[in-house]
């Protein structure tokens, strides 16, 4: 379905634990997605690393599922678990293949719309209506009017009824793209996750380097590695002996950064590799960081053994 709507798509991430199932780009819209039956299954840790990853990324962390464990999710609506927005599958095509946004969100008391209340607002002035009027008609208070014209979400039910009195929506759609801010409760990047203590080495030659590294928890790479002075694209990291499984890993972060633009680079605990990379994926051996005294040459190993991020 991605691919139809014109995005680019990585690999599966078939390694868990996983906080996301792929990514996914069409030009400057990213988004990590996750898929599930049930979206109850969607645990707050995870919840918590996807928002993060989404804001070191640039991207927007969703979840395309089917069902609660009470209700199927309903078409053209956006629901939220631990601040993540999901939608299920027709959605999610009206979304992305048809350029179809939801026009309805999910929250604690029911379902309702973002009003345009300067439309609104018009609308009743060149019907001659006063704020009482309307709020006569429409079951509510005169100041709840008022609130519904400063930018204040309605009822569903409320939408309908305007709709009724004016023949004309006054719904605007939810932007599930940029995270639905608009409509979810705002909630600050929740803090970053201790580093693994075997990572110390890692972590503290790539902060050298002029990297704010970010643990990860259960993404399919240890870390991100924010480039403080934004001279150089992020590094996606990884680290651990290289056996087959780091190197399926480093493979994964290959496609991975090819989709968020990203360069990836896995350091590996042997004294000495073969190559020098794994499909694009930097391969740095601990020998390698244990001699290296100058972090500039932390930044050239990495450009030098690690795939150019796709643009475009």
């Amino acid at each position: 379905m991605l691919e139809d709507a014109g995005f680019v798509v990585s690999d599966h991430c078939s390694i868990r634990p996983k906080s996301f199932d792929l990514a996914a780009r069409r030009g400057e819209d990213l988004v990590l997605l996750k898929i599930l039956g049930n979206i109850d299954a969607l645990d707050g840790a995870t919840g918590e690393e996807m928002r993060r990853l989404g804001t070191y990324l640039s991207a927007t962390p969703m979840v395309i599922g089917l069902r609660t464990r009470d209700e199927d999710l309903k078409p053209g609506v956006v629901y939220f678990r631990h601040g993540v927005p999901v939608i299920n599958p027709d959605t999610a095509t009206d979304l992305f293949v048809e350029g179809v946004p939801p026009l309805i969100y999910a929250a604690p008391g029911g379902l309702y719309v973002n009003i345009d209340g300067d439309l609104l607002e018009d609308k009743r002035e060149k019907r001659g209506w006063s704020l009482g009027r309307l709020a006569t008609e429409l079951g509510v208070s005169r100041r709840t009017v008022s609130k519904y014209e400063d930018g204040m979400n309605a009822s569903i039910e409320v939408a309908i009824k305007l709709e009724e009195l004016f023949d004309q929506p006054f719904s605007s759609p939810v932007d599930v793209i940029d995270g639905a801010d608009e409509v979810r409760d705002a909630e600050p990047t929740p803090d970053d996750p201790d580093a693994d203590p075997d990572d110390e080495r890692v972590v503290t030659v790539l902060t050298q380097a002029g990297f704010t590294v970010h643990p990860t928890v259960r993404a399919p790479f240890k870390a991100v590695g924010e480039d403080v002075d934004r001279s150089e694209e992020n590094v996606l990291t990884g680290h651990s002996p290289f056996t087959r499984s780091a190197e399926k890993r480093a493979r994964l972060m290959s496609s991975l950064g090819e989709v968020t633009r990203t360069r990836s680079v896995y350091f590996v605990e042997e004294e000495r590799v073969k190559r020098d990379s794994v499909d694009g994926t930097a391969l740095v051996t601990t020998e390698e960081l244990a001699a290296i005294d100058d972090p500039d040459r932390i930044r050239e190993l990495i450009r030098e053994r690690a795939a150019e991020p796709v643009e475009g």
